[in-house]
């Protein structure tokens, strides 16, 4: 079976760092397209950064040198650096993976997955 499970989220003060985890069992991670996405509460979700199948990075306009995503295929795990966070980046953040749709080019932020994680918290406090 296919899962997806995030963690590292928490409670930072403006300015810190976090990194969340989303390890990947039940398939070969580097077979697919993965991403990050938030959701504040009461909106839609968002995406914030995705890796292509041949490894290269889409990374939201919000997050730009700020949140850099990375994958290490050999221990199925994806990473997400998030760094100087701001109060507006407090939201429940999600991994995916298996985009069928809309995975890249300019619409690579509609993307549609098929996997989805149950999410990991982050609050950041002004």
């Amino acid at each position: 079976q296919v899962r997806l499970e995030e963690s590292g989220g928490g409670s930072v003060q403006a300015g810190g760092p976090l990194i969340l985890t989303c390890v990947s069992t039940g398939y070969t991670s580097s077979s697919y397209w993965m991403g990050w996405f938030l959701q504040v509460r009461g909106k839609e979700r968002e995406a914030v950064a995705l890796i292509a199948l041949d490894g290269s990075l889409r990374d939201a306009d919000s997050v730009k040198g700020r949140f850099t995503i990375s994958r290490d295929n050999s221990k199925a795990i994806m990473t997400l650096e998030l760094n100087n966070l701001k109060p507006e980046d407090t939201a429940m953040y999600y991994c995916a993976a298996d985009c069928r749709q809309y995975c890249g080019g300019v619409n690579w932020s509609k993307g549609l997955y098929i996997t989805w994680g149950q999410g990991t918290q982050v609050t950041v406090s002004s």
